[in-house]
C-alpha cells in the first residue's frame, strides 16, 4: 500500500512540521523526544539488569 519514504517525501513531511510547530519550537520538541528516549533506554536497562541479579 504505502512505498518507501524517499528524499522527497522526508522534505515534505519536515516543511508541515515546521509549519505546524514553528522553527523556534523544534529544539524543544527534539530535546523532549530526546529525554523520551533516553529515559526509556534507562528503564530497560534498569529492568534488564533487576532481572539478572
Amino acid at each position: 500500500m504505502f512505498g518507501r519514504l524517499g528524499l522527497p517525501e522526508l522534505v515534505i513531511i519536515l516543511v508541515i512540521i515546521i509549519l505546524i510547530f514553528g522553527a523556534n519550537r523544534l529544539p524543544d520538541i527534539g530535546r523532549g523526544i530526546g529525554k523520551g528516549i533516553k529515559n526509556f533506554k534507562e528503564a530497560t536497562n534498569k529492568s534488564a539488569n533487576d532481572d539478572n541479579a
